[in-house]
């Protein structure tokens, strides 16, 4: 029964899908552009994308690209396949493996990823505002709900760390939605937690309490949500010489002249520190696509051949902020555009760098 009510699935898919390359006027409300939907750091490096797409191939229409967010975006992309589905998702962390099994449960069962750089979750403020040197372990004891399993008391930097400023703690971040608000918890947060003995500990004896401890935010004001648009971050720090913005590396490099990167464990945020994995905060940007939309949807394959043109360290994207993967990862992630390799569970549930 429940093989039956897959290829049901797959089959009402195709169908779907096969749709869209009848054109905008088919039926179903088909199609003729392509549409990605997620994060909002990955956004303008996928507009860069779609624009150079648009000039190298005058016949097709320009994509639809939507700032959904990381969490929200996959949470569309999963709904399922045909032509009211996105085709593309962008994401500033990694597809987990409970939203791969969604995308299954749903019939989208192909799915293409790509690395397609590295960003880095950047600290700052105003060029003229509080200097601060920051560890994960300074970051997590401001901003945890419950620090180590305790109360949290902290209102200012110095409650923290006697070194830093007697200034009132207020960091602007990503929204939980968010895949930057993901990367905080995993590099920043749950690291600087887990300096902590007692919380190392907690991780092999209780997962679930381990997660809510090290990455539960403070809801008091001291970190205050903003939307997925991290140039309301950038607006905020620069017109509060107090306040710590959190948001990706390519924001901080485009605002330069407005405000400035704070060091984590004496590393500046900067493209070389990134690309060596020096800097605490540096993370891989990702693209998931639907290999049964790629004949179905005009030019979708175009188009990821076209990240592939501009993902470099000397192409387009590195002028607006993107770091360029290593050169092995870049080969490996051209050769699944190529050859249109598939995701499978088994790569999601791997340690990470295996």
């Amino acid at each position: 029964m429940k093989l039956t009510k897959t290829i049901a699935i797959s089959l009402m898919a195709s169908v779907a899908v096969a749709g869209c390359s009848e054109g905008a006027g088919g039926a179903g409300g088909a199609r003729d552009s392509i549409r990605a939907v997620g994060s909002s750091t990955v956004y303008p490096f996928a507009k860069q994308v779609a624009e150079s797409f648009a000039r190298s191939n005058p016949d097709y229409k320009s994509p639809l690209i939507e700032s959904t967010g990381s969490g929200g975006g996959i949470k569309l992309f999963c709904t399922g396949e045909g032509a009211d589905t996105p085709d593309m998702v962008n994401a500033s962390r990694r597809m987990k493996v409970s939203e791969f099994e969604t995308c299954t449960s749903n019939g989208v069962n192909d799915i293409i990823e790509m690395q397609v750089g590295l960003d880095g979750i950047a600290f700052a403020a105003a060029q003229d505002g509080i200097s601060l040197n920051l560890t994960p372990k300074i970051v997590y004891e401001a901003l945890a709900k419950s620090p180590y399993g305790g109360e949290q008391t902290a209102k200012t930097w110095a409650d923290v760390d006697p070194s830093l400023p007697a200034e009132p703690i207020l960091v602007y971040g990503p929204p939980s939605t968010s895949g930057t608000r993901d990367a905080l918890k995993e590099l920043v947060l749950e690291a600087g937690c887990d300096s902590n003995p007692e919380m190392e500990a907690l991780k092999a004896e209780d997962k679930d309490k381990h997660q809510q401890v090290c990455t539960e935010v403070r809801s008091d004001g001291a970190y205050v949500d903003q939307s997925e648009q991290d140039n309301l971050i950038v607006q905020k720090i620069e017109n509060d010489p107090g306040a710590v913005g959190v948001f990706g590396f390519s924001y901080l490099e485009e605002n330069a002249d407005k405000v400035k990167g704070l060091p984590m464990n004496n590393v500046d945020p900067t493209y070389d520190n990134i690309a060596s994995f020096a800097y605490p905060g540096a993370r891989p940007l990702y693209v998931y696509v639907k290999k049964n939309h790629m004949n179905a949807i005009p030019g979708l394959d175009l188009y990821l051949a076209e990240w592939v043109k501009n993902w470099k360290a000397d192409g387009p994207l590195a002028k607006i902020g993107l770091v360029a993967s290593p050169a092995d990862t870049m080969a490996a992630n051209e050769a699944r555009v190529t050859d249109l390799l598939t995701l499978t569970k088994a790569e999601l549930e791997a340690p990470a760098g295996e």
